[in-house]
């Protein structure tokens, strides 16, 4: 009986975890859109891990270090008119571990002249109590 007690409290315990975990990855990924539609490329970034190893994988094969990956953004990105409004469809969160996520969905911009979008999968990892994008393919 003890046992039994002890994994329904142990389950109970991963399931709150779990889901205080994915509800901060949907609230970063909310900041974001907020930062880029407010044309704030800084304020975007913020949900990425500030590393040389952060991985972005675009049309043009991937960029490496957070810098690089802001200097892309501003350089495709000049002005607020370019950016466009930013809308988020995340299809999918999954929990990989205590430190690991998978994010899979999709964008949406929407601009004076044209209405661009695409999917994006990401990897998520927790580092020092924060969840950061360490990896980004987006189509």
């Amino acid at each position: 009986m003890k046992k039994i007690t002890l994994s329904c409290l142990l389950l109970v315990f991963t399931c709150c975890c779990f889901g205080q975990d994915r509800q901060a990855i949907i609230k970063l990924m909310n900041q974001q859109q907020i930062a880029w539609n407010n044309g704030d490329i800084p304020g975007f970034m913020q949900g990425y891990w500030k590393s040389d190893s952060l991985m972005f994988i675009g049309k043009n094969g991937p960029t490496y270090g957070w810098q690089q990956t802001l200097d892309n953004y501003k350089r495709g990105y000049p002005d607020k008119a370019a950016m466009g409004q930013l809308t988020f469809r995340i299809d999918k969160v999954e929990l990989l571990g205590k430190r690991d996520a998978f994010v899979m969905g999709a964008w949406h911009l929407k601009r004076e002249g044209d209405e661009p979008g695409g999917y994006f999968t990401l990897w998520f990892r927790k580092i020092d109590g924060e969840w950061k994008i360490v990896c980004d393919h987006t189509s």
